[in-house]
């Protein structure tokens, strides 16, 4: 879920030029002494807790606020008379594409008259946005800025000397959660997240997902059942059959992009056509085109064509239409592909009968020990209950013998009922402490009460003596679970204490959960949606580093989820050693054809949803957004 609070939505990154003298109003701009007049202010900034955050917020009426979230740091900022803020006033007009690139300058804008101490500190008030949140006004914009983009930079002053020059990004933060852990049914089951970056989700029983490549021979656009028919084979889809398809289509480089993108999707719906002959129930298909600019890149690295990795695409593609592509040919047809996800579904045997129908079917043939067949039905119970056809409390109507032998049914509609809806945490934790007292020794029964568990101490839903716990999750491999879900479940505990922590401004030993949970994230199986969630975590926590690591392998390939890779750019784009690399612009390339209106507002004014359009001063993001983004608003 996308949040706008504070803490989470802004980050703050140093943009500290090269400072040139000059004076503006009564500020003094240091040179060779500004070691030792800035010498209280840079303390004061390197002993900041990480937590510390502030910013410039405009309110209806044009008054500009710098607004903190620590008022004993905001005192021991502005301790002295000479301490105060000045505010640059920053347009995008600065960075019109049609213009030469503009002179770095060490004010970027129109200077306000900067604010000291004695004012800052009797006008400092509560914020209107949320708790344990300051404000005092630092200026006002003119009317000469209506219709304008506009950002805000901040100079602080220490004894009326400019002494950091700070400009704030914008960052997208959104809420993350643990990683998943999933619930012991058949087999572990895990929520499916419709939007990795919504609070939506979802989750099935039976299905599972299977990705694969087609390649495309050039010029050809249409599969035949001939041609599918190997691959349908090669699924075994006898008890399963697809209920949804995703075909991400790349092109190679080459020819006119509208052409590529054309034929790229006749290619992709020609194979989705040819599957849906090879079974009866819909496929739901979602459909995706683009040229493969990032593979194209990455193989030309270390050829003796290198360096069209520093040409624009225009001129690339030129290069290739002249009569490069053919020499190229041997590198561009391993780019024509469609890489495709399946989400497949087990067949319902039981899928027309009524629920009643069900509970009498279910308790006949359990009564006659056929336990293969009251699985099926039980999940049969579960799907309709799924889409809703009716109450959850159908499952007391369930006849399960009280037996050992049994303790996989009872186990499995406890863990459904959590998972249909979280208000029944407490009633299924109950259902499962039961049932481990009939199997001491049944390890699903045992993972499914400390992932439960997890939710309760997380919530404070009830005590949780946390060395206990941490205790019966080491002791989860003495049952049979595996020693990756074990250090999953190690990880959360951790992010559970340091967010513990953190509500006790204990920052040392929250530190040291989150130095845990990066040490060891590579010890456990993860999903991309799990790797974002991850380094949405670290960057709340000011690691922004950490999570730039965790992020930098997966964002270097082709079939690299969206919303990971633009949380990727978010955290690097201020990165010029970074930026002016011919990987990054890779990178970049790659956010462009997977969304290029979502890349190109990166660079929107802060107002308007983006980073800050002040990243176009590198001259490297400068040149791929006026060559990519200069017909975008």
């Amino acid at each position: 879920m996308k949040t706008t609070l504070f803490f989470t939505s802004i980050f703050i990154f140093l943009s500290l030029q090269t400072l040139k003298a000059q004076n503006k109003f009564d500020i003094v701009f240091p040179q060779a002494n500004r070691d030792e007049v800035c010498q209280s202010c840079t303390r004061i900034f390197q002993q900041k807790p990480k937590e510390v955050k502030f910013s410039i917020v405009k309110d209806k009426a044009n008054n500009l606020y710098f607004e903190v979230n620590n008022k004993q740091w905001f005192n021991q900022l502005f301790k002295n008379s000479g301490d105060g803020i000045a505010i640059d006033v920053v347009t995008k007009e600065r960075y019109d594409c049609m213009e030469a690139t503009p002179e770095a300058s060490q004010i970027r804008g129109e200077l306000l008259r900067p604010v000291y101490s004695a004012v800052l500190k009797k006008k400092l008030r509560p914020s209107p946005q949320g708790k344990n949140r300051f404000r005092t006004r630092v200026g006002k914009l003119s009317a000469s800025y209506t219709g304008k983009d506009v950002e805000f930079n901040i100079l602080f002053l220490s004894n009326k000397n400019l002494c950091r020059y700070q400009t704030i990004f914008n960052l997208q933060a959104y809420q993350w959660g643990l990683l998943d852990m999933g619930m012991y049914l058949d087999s572990l089951t895990y929520k499916t997240k419709l939007n990795a970056l919504a609070d939506k989700e979802s989750f099935t029983l039976k299905h599972k997902n299977l990705q694969f490549t087609i390649p495309f021979e050039k010029n050809k656009s249409n599969y035949s059942q001939e041609d599918i028919k190997p691959l349908y084979d090669s699924l075994r889809l006898t008890d399963y059959y697809i209920k949804k398809i995703n075909i991400r289509a790349y092109s190679s480089v080459e020819g006119n992009l509208e052409r590529n993108l054309e034929l790229q999707e006749q290619r992709a719906n020609s194979i989705v056509s040819a599957l849906q002959t090879f079974q009866k129930p819909t496929i739901i298909t979602e459909v995706s085109s683009s040229e493969n600019w990032v593979e194209f890149l990455n193989d030309i690295s270390n050829t003796e064509h290198e360096q069209l990795k520093n040409q624009k695409k225009a001129v690339i593609k030129s290069k290739l239409n002249a009569g490069l592509s053919n020499t190229l040919e041997h590198i561009l047809k391993n780019h024509r592909k469609a890489v495709i996800n399946l989400e497949l579904e087990k067949i319902d045997r039981y899928k027309d009968k009524n629920i009643s129908m069900l509970i009498k079917l279910f308790n006949e043939v359990l009564g006659q020990e056929k336990v293969d067949e009251a699985i099926e039905i039980q999940n049969s119970i579960f799907e309709k209950l799924k889409d809703k056809q009716t109450d959850p409390n159908v499952l007391n109507q369930m006849n399960i013998p009280r037996q050992l032998k049994y303790t996989l049914f009872f186990n499995k509609n406890a863990a459904f009922r959590y998972l249909m809806n979280e208000r029944n945490l407490l009633i299924a934790y109950g259902e499962l402490q039961d049932l481990e007292k009939l199997a001491p020794k049944n390890g699903k029964v045992k993972y499914n009460l400390a992932a439960l568990k997890f939710t309760i101490w997380k919530h404070n839903v009830q005590s949780v003596n946390e060395q206990n716990f941490k205790k019966q999750i080491l002791t989860l491999k003495n049952y049979g679970i595996s020693k990756a879900l074990v250090n999953r479940m190690l990880v959360n505990y951790h992010i559970v204490k340091s967010e513990k922590y953190l509500r006790k401004q204990d920052y040392v030993n929250k530190d040291k959960s989150v130095d845990y949970i990066y040490a060891n994230y590579k010890n456990v199986p993860l999903t991309d949606y799990d790797y974002l969630s991850l380094a949405q975590f670290l960057a709340y926590y000011s690691n922004i580093d950490k999570a730039v690591n965790i992020l930098a392998n997966k964002v270097k390939s082709i079939d690299v989820i969206e919303n990971l890779l633009f949380y990727y750019l978010n955290l690097t784009l201020i990165d010029k050693e970074l930026t002016k690399t011919t990987d990054y612009r890779t990178i970049m390339l790659n956010a462009l054809n997977m969304n290029k209106t979502r890349f190109c507002s990166i660079f929107n004014a802060l107002e308007d949803g983006g980073v800050t359009f002040q990243l176009l001063e590198d001259d490297f993001l400068r040149e791929t957004y006026c060559e990519n983004c200069n017909d975008q608003k």
